[in-house]
């Protein structure tokens, strides 16, 4: 039997990561070790359009992961794990990788094929130089006047679960007094 049948049989001919019927192929994940059959998923074509462009994934379409990730297949738990972390900026992945559960081998494998992109990754640091991450709470250490309002964010003002800019480093965004506002990293203290 070959990889790609044995793959439609293991998937009931649905997507692995999403559960879709359509414009299905044989994805074979990188930096694997060496079996085809175990290294490989059966996925839908958006799933390995994104995959493969991280500048076209579209955030709510990984939702799915919330199923997923417990596949008992290794290749879609590392596949899970991948996509949560390049996602977890958005707040709600960071919540299903602290649920995943992998192996030790398993986590290797995906931690493998995560690195290099990691390195290019742009790092949020607030003004005292500590590292942010989606999710972490911040303090403002100064008042700030938030444009195309009346409101000033008042020193002390502690912002929490924020999120970060993929684009600027100097940039996340989080609520104060019920309000979604972008701050800048010079003016926030991690908790």
């Amino acid at each position: 039997m070959n990889s790609e049948k044995e793959l439609q049989e293991r998937s009931g001919n649905t997507c692995e990561l999403c559960g879709s019927e359509e414009n299905l192929s044989v994805y074979e994940v990188p930096n694997s070790p060496t079996d085809v059959a175990e290294t490989s998923i059966w996925v839908c074509n958006t799933c390995k359009e994104q995959i493969e462009y991280p500048e076209k994934v579209d955030a709510n379409h990984w939702r799915c992961l919330n199923d997923s990730m417990w596949s008992t297949v290794p290749a879609v738990q590392v596949m899970a794990w991948r996509m949560l972390t390049r996602l977890k900026a958005e707040g709600w992945p960071q919540d299903l990788l602290d649920m995943m559960y992998l192996e030790d081998e398993t986590k290797e494998w995906a931690k493998a094929g995560v690195a290099e992109s990691q390195a290019e990754a742009i790092i949020h640091r607030d003004s005292n130089g500590v590292i942010l991450e989606a999710g972490d709470s911040v303090v403002l250490i100064k008042d700030l006047k938030v444009k195309g309002s009346s409101m000033v964010a008042k020193q002390g003002t502690a912002v929490r679960r924020i999120s970060l800019d993929h684009e600027n480093e100097k940039y996340i965004e989080g609520k104060v007094d019920g309000q979604q506002i972008v701050l800048i990293t010079d003016f926030v203290k991690k908790v």
